[in-house]
């Protein structure tokens, strides 16, 4: 088995958030990481912060939502290190909006990244995680386990990714590839700010007190230890595993203590059906 000194980590949506603190977090333990993200100058930013701390990086633009550009990033990183051991599904957007005010548009954005932009990614790096007996990691949510009000867009998309993932799991178990689904809870991170409305603009402000929420770093290290024990399932958060439990035992008491949550948020969408 190759040592975690030439092992390879491809990040997606990893110039800040809980990708970035991922990529800090092998860095730190020696692997060669590769950055991706839209914006050129994020991307370098990044990259160069982490060469200072002496971790090998390298970076590429692509919107992993475009099929061709995500077959791009995967073969960039192999050219770059040679080889690929652990991919981190990540990039992701958010919304906060009704849907009979959204509409499928705005469910179709959402889709192509969290949803398609782990099928693209992740099809184009098995055969090289198929030879490293690596690991695909999917960046979920507990939205993905139980459905958010105004955020059916989102809710969808990580429903969506924890079946496939699922599959793909049992699927590959012959191959030696691992698949681990992580869901953290309420992270400080920018997705809510670049949520989208029912326009399809970034909402720019966040319905909930981003101090009280848990950091990057901590979901860094919780995929970290995933990684290398090579589990199949992460719940962040005592909110989240107790959220989890009460769908499979409590349905009906949950349903009404989510509505409850997300109608009291500054300027919710669900007051309009009060």
């Amino acid at each position: 088995m190759a040592s975690e000194g030439s092992k390879t980590i491809v990040v997606t949506g990893s110039t800040s958030g809980i990708g970035r603190a991922i990529a800090f977090e092998f860095g730190r333990h020696g692997w060669n990481v590769v950055i991706n993200g839209r914006r050129q100058e994020a991307i370098d930013e990044t990259v160069e912060t982490l060469e200072k701390q002496g971790i090998r990086a390298v970076g590429v633009k692509a919107d992993v939502s475009n099929e061709e550009k995500a077959k791009h990033l995967i073969e960039e990183a192999v050219k770059h290190f040679g080889q690929i051991d652990c991919l981190v599904n990540n990039a992701g957007i958010s919304m906060r909006a009704l849907f009979e005010d959204a509409g499928p548009e705005i469910i179709r954005k959402i889709m192509d990244i969290n949803f398609f932009g782990t099928i693209y990614c992740t099809y184009y790096a098995l055969p090289h995680l198929r030879k490293t007996k690596g690991t695909i990691v999917g960046i979920s949510s507990i939205a993905g386990y139980v459905g958010l009000p105004a955020r059916t867009g989102y809710s969808a998309s990580k429903f969506a990714m924890n079946g496939y993932l699922e599959s793909l799991r049992i699927e590959l178990k012959p191959t030696g590839v691992n698949v681990i689904i992580v869901s953290p809870g309420f992270t400080a991170t920018a997705i809510r700010y670049r949520a989208l409305t029912e326009k399809g603009t970034a909402q720019e402000t966040t319905p909930i007190d981003e101090k009280k929420a848990d950091r990057p770093e901590n979901v860094a290290k919780a995929v970290y230890e995933a990684v290398i024990k090579r589990k199949r399932e992460v719940i962040l958060t005592g909110e989240g595993k107790l959220t989890v439990l009460f769908k499979k035992c409590f349905p009906s008491i949950l349903e009404r203590l989510v509505f409850k949550r997300f109608v009291k948020e500054p300027d919710s969408p669900l007051k309009k059906y009060l």
